[in-house]
């Protein structure tokens, strides 16, 4: 039986002896001891790799900051006390303040709903676009293929962050549009991605098989090329994430993003470079915020593309 479906730890005799066959729940498998098996192997592959567990963590705080920032911080990131303006790192401001006496921290952990707000929506454009026009050309095939992977490679052929600044352009600025700009710049990687995983998986005999036995067209897509190819594109979507980052807090430095005062992590950044020479900390710490995020999840998305595949 393949090391897939059943993992024998070496070191434990009690699991490398044979013996009696554990009862099952009429599927063929052990519910409570494959599931301790499954968790022991996850528990395992993270504490290998305390990089990886850090950037989980990283990850974690990250969305939690999103979602519940009162659980960081009470301070209002608006409001500034013009007194206590640009005071460095210290235990009552733990990034320092700003010109404005507003305290950097509290900026940076709200910047984060709005940041990640627009990295979703930029991931999900491009993972349901360029997604679907993938799965259109690599099922479909023949002339459909051939039109939509030409208008795949002129997208291809534009850096990313020139169609990106083109399209909010003629967009308009907002958090929202910047998100949907990033998005459509990134559809052609995608496309790529689940064109070549369906191809494959068309292919198989598995697939063969149900179409010689009737099956309809739509069956055969839902039921056999979705499942099996979807898993490099959700990959893709982990590593475009933190691209998706830093395309997003380059178009809010620039000024594309939400308008002052809203925190995004950009505006953050291109606020504070007029002081670096006496406030290095107004961007040092949210650019620090944002690199930590970035290889968070790139790290994350390295794990899920071969090494825990490598574990199974």
């Amino acid at each position: 039986m393949s090391q897939s479906l059943v993992d024998v730890d070496a070191d434990d005799p009690a699991e490398a002896a044979p013996g009696p066959t554990r009862p099952t729940d009429g599927t063929g498998t052990g519910p409570g001891p494959g599931r301790r098996i499954d968790v022991r192997r996850l528990l395992r592959f993270l504490l290998r790799r305390p990089g990886l567990l850090l950037s989980v963590v990283v990850l974690v705080l990250v969305v939690l900051a999103s979602f519940q920032p009162g659980l960081f911080t009470s301070q209002d990131p608006l409001k500034g006390v013009p007194t206590q303006n640009f005071h460095g790192p210290s235990g009552a401001h733990w990034f320092g303040t700003d010109e404005l006496g507003r305290d950097v921290f509290s900026r940076v952990v709200h910047g984060a709903q709005l940041s990640l707000k627009a990295t979703l929506i930029a991931v999900a454009v491009a993972f349901v676009v360029g997604g679907l026009l993938g799965v259109v050309a690599g099922f479909v095939g023949r002339w459909v293929d051939d039109v939509l992977m030409r208008c795949v490679d002129v997208l291809l052929s534009i850096p990313a962050l020139f169609l990106s600044l083109a399209l909010v352009t003629a967009l308009g600025y907002g958090t929202v549009k910047v998100a949907v700009a990033v998005g459509i710049a990134s559809v052609a990687s995608f496309a790529r991605v689940a064109r070549a995983e369906v191809l494959r998986v068309r292919q198989a005999l598995f697939v063969e098989a149900s179409r010689s036995c009737g099956a309809r067209w739509y069956s055969v897509l839902g039921r056999h090329v979705l499942p099996n190819a979807a898993g490099p594109v959700v990959v893709l979507a982990t590593l475009d994430f933190g691209a998706s980052i830093l395309a997003v807090s380059a178009l809010s430095f620039l000024g594309y993003g939400a308008p002052p005062p809203a925190p995004e992590w950009g505006t953050l950044i291109s606020d504070g470079r007029n002081y670096l020479a006496n406030a290095w900390w107004l961007t040092a710490l949210p650019g620090l915020a944002i690199a930590a995020t970035v290889l968070a999840t790139n790290r994350i998305a390295r794990a899920l593309d071969g090494e825990w595949s490598r574990q199974r």
